[in-house]
């Protein structure tokens, strides 16, 4: 079983797959595959503060996290944009952040200035714990999620292989394609706001309030729609090179929106998740490059 890594992009050096991608997509379809995403950036919060700090600074309620629960949250500037998309999970004495490695320096940076007087200490603890996407179906996160320290890790992949398929991020990214989750990096730019990628109710807490950009989030929620919408594309099957992230979007000779991740589905085939203008009708054909693309509505 041969790695391919995978050569660029936030995932650069990951296992891109081991030959058998359509093999790997079932086997996590079934709930019995793994990933290693030692490529994440982990951070850990301590302090008795920490759960509250936390709550005050992102989109989700965390401030009585129950112990084990792995959730998703987002770090909004003040005008509502994304600046920062993360997952984490409470043992009771430290709060565990994995995410993007390009955006860890300046999340960290933030997480310092933010400190004030409280009883709070933010540590990289990246060159020491690594990710894993543990056996099991997927949840709604894209995990379950397991965090183990680098002394344990031939240990726990050992004991995954014994009777769990590894697979590569080919998989992980397939998933997450088909089931509409946005990531930041791919389907996100300087204007983006959770409204329009289907964050609200899960990554955004909508009864929660005061943290940076909650009043964009709401004005939005409250007054109408998002200028944008996240849309599954299903690509032309038949085209030989496919579009790229960022790629232009197209209706008739007018752009309305960019690609974000592509995807090469076991049973749908070729796919990408776009961000386009929300007045686009949703039978329309686009096209991004030389391929072309229908619309599937993301129900978030």
């Amino acid at each position: 079983m041969t790695a391919v890594l995978v050569e660029a992009g936030p995932d650069a050096g990951a296992i891109w797959h081991f030959g058998e991608p359509n093999q790997e997509q079932r086997a996590l379809a079934a709930g019995s595959a793994w990933a290693d995403l030692s490529h994440r950036a982990v951070l850990s919060v301590t302090g008795a503060d920490r759960l509250s700090w936390l709550h005050s600074l992102t989109t989700q309620d965390v401030e009585k996290l129950t112990p084990g629960l792995w959730v998703c949250s987002l770090i909004l500037d003040p005008t509502g944009h994304i600046a920062h998309q993360f997952y984490l999970v409470d043992d009771g004495t430290t709060t565990w952040i994995h995410t993007e490695k390009e955006k860890l320096p300046e999340l960290l940076t933030f997480l310092e200035k933010m400190k004030f007087m409280l009883r709070v200490e933010v540590q990289d603890r990246t060159n020491q714990y690594a990710v894993l996407r543990a056996p099991g179906v997927a949840d709604g996160l894209g995990g379950p999620y397991a965090l183990v320290t680098y002394d344990e890790l031939d240990e726990m992949k050992s004991a995954f292989n014994k009777s769990h398929t590894q697979v590569g991020t080919w998989a992980l990214e397939a998933e997450r394609v088909a089931a509409g989750r946005a990531r930041i990096l791919f389907e996100t730019d300087h204007k983006s706001i959770p409204n329009e990628l289907g964050f609200l109710n899960n990554a955004v807490h909508m009864k929660k309030g005061c943290y940076p950009g909650q009043e964009t989030v709401a004005k939005v929620f409250n007054l109408g729609q998002p200028p944008r919408r996240l849309t599954l594309l299903h690509l032309d099957g038949s085209a030989i090179v496919m579009p790229n992230t960022g790629d232009k979007v197209m209706l008739d000779e007018k752009e309305v929106g960019f690609i974000g991740t592509v995807a090469r589905h076991y049973e749908l085939g070729p796919i990408a998740l776009a961000v386009i203008k929300r007045n686009v009708p949703l039978e329309a054909t686009l096209t991004s490059g030389d391929v072309s693309a229908s619309q599937e509505l993301i129900n978030k």
